[in-house]
């Protein structure tokens, strides 16, 4: 036997293994596929006070090694998960992750305080690192006087605990973790996906009308990797690491470079029932590492 659990400090999941906000809708769709209760928690769809259209297609281009995507955070509105959240709730007792949005602060602040009264919500994870909203990818997550100031405004007014996903088109990710802990974030998830683009031959058009897209999948995991590591270094609360994890080997490097769990995205869209894999894979290699707990590995890389 060993022990998979995650220790987040403000709650102790049954294992590492968070599905990702974007690549696991509203929990609902995967039912058909595994029971919920096999997660270590999960993150609903990035949601908007109210209801969003989205980009206009194409929305998704497969590269070599990943996945370039241009959505726009298509959403039904805050009142509309809310009854999703209620349905789910019912279905389930892995702690529910609502990924908050908003195009102003102010928005942010109404969404988070929707939820926070919730008792079906376990955690709300702020998310001001989407690069595919608008043209450059301009986000509060690329400004570190923005960061602290947002964070801090939605951590007066909601009882949960906050993880800030932050992204990688910066220069210093570590001084933006360094802001959103100061500004009173319980837990730093990163790397939201990486600024790309996909150009036409025959039309000679870029692909995407936003010209740039989120690029995810196998093909950033060592950048993700570094940035993890970067900031592990740099604050003193959990980390979340995100990027490219398709087995529980991937799983296993994260949590070695200190992340305290992860988040899987792409794979559950090429294999929805990835998580099952990945979970007992990480067991299978911990009964034979002879690995007693993620406690014994974690942060323990040898530099």
């Amino acid at each position: 036997m060993v022990d998979l659990s995650s220790d987040l400090g403000f709650i102790k999941l049954k294992n590492p293994v968070i599905t990702a906000s974007g690549t696991f809708g509203y929990a609902e769709e995967f039912q058909d596929f595994f029971n919920l209760d096999i997660l270590g928690a999960f993150v609903l769809k990035g949601i908007y006070k109210d209801p969003k259209p989205g980009n206009s297609p194409p929305r998704i281009h497969e590269t070599a090694s990943g996945l370039l995507n241009s959505i726009g955070l298509p959403g039904p509105g805050a009142k509309e998960l809310q009854k999703i959240v209620k349905k789910i709730h019912k279905l389930t007792k892995t702690p529910i992750i609502i990924n908050v949005c908003g195009d102003t602060d102010e928005e942010y602040i109404e969404v988070a305080e929707i939820f926070d009264k919730m008792d079906e919500v376990t955690m709300l994870e702020l998310n001001i690192s989407c690069p595919n909203i608008k043209m450059g990818g301009k986000c509060p997550a690329q400004d570190e006087k923005h960061t602290y100031k947002l964070v801090n405004q939605i951590k007066h007014i909601t009882s949960k605990p906050l993880i800030v996903k932050l992204s990688p088109n910066v220069n210093d990710i570590s001084s933006i973790a360094i802001s959103a802990e100061e500004g009173g974030a319980d837990c730093i998830s990163l790397v939201n996906t990486f600024l790309g683009m996909a150009v036409d031959l025959d039309s000679k058009k870029p692909v995407f009308k936003n010209l740039f897209a989120g690029l995810s999948g196998p093909a950033i995991k060592p950048l993700a990797l570094k940035l993890i590591w970067e900031v592990v270094q740099s604050v003193h609360i959990p980390v979340i690491g995100i990027g490219g994890i398709f087995s529980g080997k991937d799983v296993l490097e994260f949590i070695l470079t200190g992340a305290s769990a992860v988040q899987i995205g792409t794979i559950n869209i090429v294999e929805p029932s990835a998580s099952v894999r990945i979970i007992k894979e990480i067991e299978d290699i911990m009964i034979k590492s002879n690995i007693k707990s993620l406690d014994e590995i974690k942060g323990k890389l040898k530099i």
